[in-house]
């Protein structure tokens, strides 16, 4: 994987082989921060990103000048690579090891975007639990979004705040909002 732009632009990042991640595609990252780019100031906001893997989403923030991000993941292995990364590139990410739904009810960090990018074979409880979480527990600060990333075979256009989804290869994310 590699930073798309900002001050890292272009370096790699290797994650080892022996995460239970699939990071994100650089094209459908490209894509995702054309659009956050044209909503923020990256500068100006904070991020929450949930099942972080290999922190590959995070790090892109980071590039681009955020300097208020936390990602939660529950495997040791994602945590102490989003350590070891973000120490080495001096990067501003906060790390917490936790169940994310856990986390999510106990929670009180507010956030402009939170992006969440479980597992592909979830169900569609599973997936419609994370934004329940996240409105019911006001975790978005105003005009905030929450990204899902997910299979385009998964459908979530019908679970409460969805806002639109946009597809690219077999990644799809979809976007909501507070009403």
């Amino acid at each position: 994987m590699r930073i798309i732009s900002g001050i890292y632009k272009s370096r790699k990042i290797v994650a080892p082989k022996n995460l239970p991640v699939r990071p994100t595609t650089d094209m459908a990252k490209e894509s995702l921060f054309n659009i956050i780019n044209n909503l923020y100031y990256f500068d100006a906001i904070s991020v929450l990103d949930l099942f972080a893997g290999t922190g590959n989403i995070s790090y892109e923030f980071a590039s681009r000048g955020t300097e208020n991000i936390t990602c939660v993941d529950q495997d040791f292995g994602c945590i102490k690579f989003i350590n070891q990364t973000s120490d080495k590139f001096e990067m501003p990410i906060q790390t917490i090891k936790s169940d994310v739904f856990k986390f999510l009810e106990k929670t009180n960090i507010q956030s402009n975007i939170v992006f969440a990018d479980p597992p592909y074979n979830f169900s569609i409880e599973q997936f419609s639990k994370i934004p329940e979480l996240v409105f019911s527990n006001n975790l978005l600060l105003k005009d905030g979004l929450l990204i899902i990333e997910h299979s385009k075979h998964t459908d979530l256009s019908h679970i409460t705040n969805f806002s639109y989804s946009k597809s690219y290869g077999g990644n799809m994310f979809s976007f909501f909002e507070a009403s």
